[in-house]
């Protein structure tokens, strides 16, 4: 679509990984801040020190090799599975055309290109601005307004679903839904230096370009180019305005009550929503995670540590300049109503969305749900923050199929867990052991000695801590896989990890790589409450002999870091888009495929690389296997960056200025 080109710009990152820019407006500079748990729970690393110290003698390589030498020597993701070495597995399933191609070769951090394997295409589907409804203006970067950007798609765009009409892989519509995570004043209107800067109007279509985007899709015939369409029947946008329900145990409880909303039961907007998921019964779900950013705590009295215990704590983004509920001090109750999973009904533009209160409250990023085998609804979720833990939701009532109207309560009360690991100690030469789901609240009723079953879901995070789950390295996705019901979770970092808590073989103190675990629950019944686990993959360069790629010759992978969202493909593969590369390896972010069966299992190459700034997220694979869509969340998000400092031009529509968009790819 361009012309690579190197940028001369260096960015300054923070310890996990992010631009500084990134971690302004992402989380509130979180990992400036001291970690908000402070139990005395046991740390995730703890657990896989007495794990992981047993694989050491798999984990030999050639310290110190340089990036650029062995990229030269091997070619990443392009050598032939006969070369790997006696870890290979002796049956491989049959892959979909998506899983054969060669891996590309990773990109370097200022390159200002989205990359695409040979014989792959790519074209933007839809970028921030752009009219989503019949009326909207097109897109005009020196005179936006409030009125305009609700009708326009969102910035950031994060997770990402593709629910297709009726017909599975042949379909030639469906609807495009995809998170609005958060906004770069800097990069949206010039002469903006911070957010202090934004006039009111500024600040007005900032909050604005928060939420979702719901749209209309089309396209000619399988395997081809997807369009969205602008007067689409179905087209919304859920921003910082619209009205949403609060349902389940909590909805209604005191501390949900504020002067606007004395029944504690309508909110307005949604905040900071990251990753989501797909129901079985064709909603979207969306997390909200760093929401504790946008409020302003000055002169608030936090006298149980619910604040401090959410890194609520900030001046926040200037909001209440324009919207005093997001002034604690002024209205404290508001910023209780933000943290929730919430749920979409694409199908239906009237529809009200919902915050699920039964699913408790945390920074979520995201949820994803399986079935039982007696049919409940089980949702799967992460709390990203150094750390923090994962949890399961059980639903109390069954999926009926084809029953949209009852399915749609299936959120609305349940069983809620967290998790807890144990190495077995063995000395099997394996990084795993066994995790038991740790209640919370079942059958109605609180678990938590003390505690109410409200109190519970609307400060999650306490109640935890006082149960003894494993502290993780920021959970962020957990998903499970279609084919082997194996759940997936993708831990980013944990840059408060200390040196004392790892031992000579997993020397990751901090820990600035991530890893991804696989479940595996009791008779792979998603309701269970005790699993197996593994470490499938332990990121980096794969010259350092730490990294570990499910037992695949590490001199045949490609080096990643920083998993972030995962998705499969329809025979199971695993895939992995990233967002912290820049800053760890020097590498543009990018998505990932790993194989998890036969002879290529651990066989990590990479698919595609996001231009400078950028994060790759909220990964698709289309039902037919030949078309991928990932949102391209920040482009040009480079420190010192600014309208008159162009660093990246993506989706390179020509206005000269970086705009989120989701970018589809394809077969040539």
């Amino acid at each position: 679509m361009t012309t690579r080109k190197l940028l001369p710009f260096v960015d300054r990152a923070h310890p996990g990984g992010r631009s500084s820019m990134t971690c302004l407006y992402r989380c509130g500079n979180a990992c400036a801040h001291p970690v908000p748990n402070e139990s005395a729970n046991e740390h995730f690393e703890e657990v896989v020190a007495r794990a992981v110290s047993r694989r050491s003698v798999l984990r030999a390589g050639a310290v110190g090799a340089a990036a650029a030498g062995v990229l030269g020597a091997t070619g990443w993701g392009a050598v032939s599975p006969a070369a790997a070495s006696g870890t290979a597995r002796a049956t491989a399933p049959a892959g979909g055309p998506l899983s054969r191609f060669s891996g590309i070769a990773p990109t370097a951090a200022t390159t200002d290109e989205l990359v695409v394997p040979s014989g792959f295409t790519w074209s933007p589907l839809i970028a921030w601005g752009d009219p989503i409804t019949r009326d909207a203006p097109a897109f005009d970067f020196d005179n936006q307004s409030v009125e305009a950007q609700r009708c326009q798609a969102g910035y950031n765009c994060d997770f990402t679903a593709l629910l297709l009409d009726g017909r599975g892989r042949g379909a030639r519509s469906g609807v495009l839904a995809f998170n609005n995570e958060y906004t770069n004043d800097e990069l949206m209107f010039r002469g903006v230096g911070s957010s202090a800067d934004l006039s009111d109007d500024q600040l007005r279509i900032v909050m604005a370009a928060h939420g979702m985007t719901i749209v209309e899709v089309r396209r000619e015939r399988p395997g081809t180019p997807w369009r969205y369409l602008q007067a689409g029947r179905r087209n919304r946008r859920l921003h910082s305005e619209t009205p949403f329900v609060v349902d389940g145990p909590a909805a209604g409880h005191a501390a949900l009550r504020t002067s606007a909303d004395p029944t504690g039961k309508h909110v307005l907007g949604t905040l900071n929503n990251c990753a989501g998921g797909v129901t079985p019964w064709g909603t979207v779900l969306s997390g909200e995670e760093n929401f504790n950013q946008y409020f302003n705590t000055t002169g608030a009295s936090d006298p149980d540590g619910r604040l401090k215990r959410y890194g609520i704590t900030s001046g926040g983004r200037g909001w209440e300049r324009v919207d005093p509920r997001f002034d604690v001090a002024t209205e404290p109750n508001e910023v209780n109503r933000f943290g929730w999973i919430v749920e979409v009904d694409p199908d239906d533009p009237g529809s009200r969305p919902v915050k699920h209160t039964a699913l408790g409250r945390f920074k979520h990023e995201g949820a994803t749900i399986r079935l039982a085998d007696d049919g409940r609804a089980v949702a799967y979720m992460g709390d990203d923050e150094r750390n923090d833990y994962i949890y399961k939701f059980v639903s109390r009532k069954k999926h009926r199929p084809g029953n949209r109207r009852h399915n749609a309560k299936l959120l609305s009360e349940g069983d809620l867990h967290v998790a807890k690991f144990t190495g077995d100690g063995a000395g099997d030469g394996q990084h795993d052991g066994t995790g038991e789901w740790l209640p919370l609240v079942v059958d109605g009723r609180s678990q938590v000695p003390g505690w109410s079953v409200e109190e519970v879901l609307i400060w999650t995070r306490q109640a935890a801590d006082l149960v003894g789950p494993t502290k993780m390295d920021r959970p962020e996705d957990v998903e499970a896989n279609p084919v082997t019901w194996k759940v997936y979770a993708a831990l980013t970092n944990n840059t408060a990890r200390q040196p004392g808590q790892v031992d000579e073989a997993n020397p990751r103190g901090p820990n600035k790589h991530g890893h991804v675990i696989e479940i595996s629950e009791h008779r792979n019944d998603a309701a269970a409450v005790t699993f197996t686990w593994q470490i499938v993959l332990v990121a980096g360069d794969p010259t350092d002999p730490s990294t570990y790629f499910a037992g695949f010759d590490r001199d045949q992978v490609s080096p990643i870091s920083c998993p972030d969202n995962v998705t499969f493909d329809r025979t199971g593969n695993l895939w992995i888009s990233t967002d912290g590369m820049p800053g760890t390896l020097g590498f543009a972010d990018g998505l990932y495929m790993l194989p998890l069966e036969g002879r290529e299992r651990g066989r990590l190459k990479q698919f595609l690389s996001v231009p400078v700034g950028a994060e790759c997220s909220g990964p698709v694979i289309s039902a037919d296997d030949r078309t991928v869509l990932v949102a391209v969340q920040h482009p040009g998000e480079v420190s010192g960056a600014s309208p008159e400092h162009v660093v990246s031009t993506f989706p390179y529509l020509g206005d000269g200025q970086p705009r989120p968009a989701i970018a589809q790819v394809w077969r040539d």
